[in-house]
């Protein structure tokens, strides 16, 4: 177990996926309540870094319980349309 993705094949396996999405919920709600005290002035950078890392390795364990071929697909069509908004042309 010394890959990422072996360590959470085998979070989810223990765990069981219903709790690693309920988990998953639980540190974006986290990472909400760190980003809302930094825009009210009372965060800090070391706090919502840590919400980031957990919400990524979450992210990274839904992946796997989800399609993460059809995850990847869809980022990459919302991706480019994020794309053509941002182009000049666009902006006309």
């Amino acid at each position: 177990m010394n890959s990422p993705k072996e360590i959470y094949q085998v979070a989810i396996q223990k765990w069981g996926a219903s709790a690693q999405v309920l988990m998953a919920i639980e540190e974006m709600g986290e990472l909400t309540q760190q980003l809302s005290k930094h825009l009210n002035g009372r965060g800090n950078d070391w706090d919502i870094c840590d919400e980031i890392a957990d919400v990524g390795i979450m992210l990274e364990q839904l992946f796997l319980i989800f399609d993460g071929g059809l995850i990847r697909k869809r980022r990459d069509f919302k991706l480019g349309r994020l794309r053509k908004k941002l182009s000049p042309e666009e902006s006309r």
